[in-house]
This record gives structure tokens, sequence and C-alpha cells, in this order.
């Protein structure tokens, strides 16, 4: 593969031209703020989300006392950082819908709920484990993960669920079939 000049993502810093720009959410971070971001980018530790995030926050930043000229353009943000302009615009609001926190700009925001609600509650894990700490039926001598699975099928109370999960449930609950 042929790279040209001018199509590698990660460009120094003066070789594209700086244009002014109105800017309808500005990025006006703190020297504080400035160097946790810088840890982040540097460190390599972290998820490379947050790195791509912190790298545009600091790249749009107006108080760099580091750099010369306007702040770029958010097409030459993009092209610096490797990502689409898209990235850079939601980057932007996303900092100023949150108060310029710039931790909560580049992490991930927790669900308040779960996608999907789980089979397995404080309860069915309790009647598992009962179930498994009880005799095994006529013929077995022990509790297997797929003879625990047919057991549970035909016990109301608790829902249907795979062997894989109930031995991930017992494996939780530090529970060992012996």
């Amino acid at each position: 593969m042929l790279v040209t000049a001018g199509s590698f993502p990660f460009q120094p810093a003066g070789s594209e031209s700086m244009m002014a720009r109105t800017k309808s959410r500005p990025v006006a971070l703190s020297a504080a703020d400035r160097e946790w971001l810088v840890r982040r980018v540097r460190t390599g530790s972290y998820p490379a989300q947050q790195v791509r995030r912190a790298r545009i926050l600091l790249e749009l930043d107006e108080n760099d006392p580091d750099r010369v000229g306007p702040v770029p353009t958010q097409e030459v943000v993009a092209q610096r950082a490797g990502v689409h302009v898209d990235t850079v615009v939601k980057t932007s609001r996303v900092y100023a819908e949150r108060g310029g926190d710039v931790e909560d700009t580049i992490t991930r925001k927790k669900r308040l709920t779960p996608p999907v609600e789980p089979k397995v509650t404080g309860e069915v894990e309790a009647r598992l484990i009962a179930l498994a700490c009880s005799t095994p039926p006529q013929g077995h001598a022990r509790w297997s993960l797929r003879l625990l699975e047919k057991h549970v099928a035909l016990t109301d109370d608790i829902p249907d669920l795979d062997h894989s999960t109930i031995g991930k449930t017992l494996k939780r609950g530090r529970f060992v079939l012996t």
C-alpha cells in the first residue's frame, strides 16, 4: 500500500493551514484539566475512545499556551485525531452539555438500567443453590449442569435457564458441584 503525502491521519501540528472559524461551542480548558487530559493521552493505559476524545479536546482548547495562531477548524482537528468531523462536533457538543466537565466528556455514560433485565435475581440464585445442594435424583450419583437444567425447566417458580447460565450463577456464588 502506497501512502501519499497528506493521507496519513496524524500529521504534524503545523502542516495544515489554520483558518479562523466561528465556534458555537468553544472549549476552554483549565491548566489542571489540560494536564489531566495530557496524562490520559500519553500514558497509553486508557481505552482508545477516551484517548481520542481527550486528543480532540486538547486540539480544540482555546486556552492552549503553546498554540501559535487561531484554534484549528473542526476538519483539521478531525484529520489530526484520525476521526470523522462528526466525532469532533459531538465531542464539543457533549463538553458544552456537561458544563465543561472534562472527565464526564471523555468517559462513557453509565446506563441507569441494563439493556435486558437479568433472569437470575437473588431469589432465583438462592433457589438454584438450594436445588444443587439437595440430593440428586434417583439413578444419579451427583448433580451435573445439564441435570440441573432439566430440573429447573420442570420447576414452576424458577425461569428456564441454560446450563451455562446455571454454571455461571453457581460459580459466582462460589458453589462447586461435587
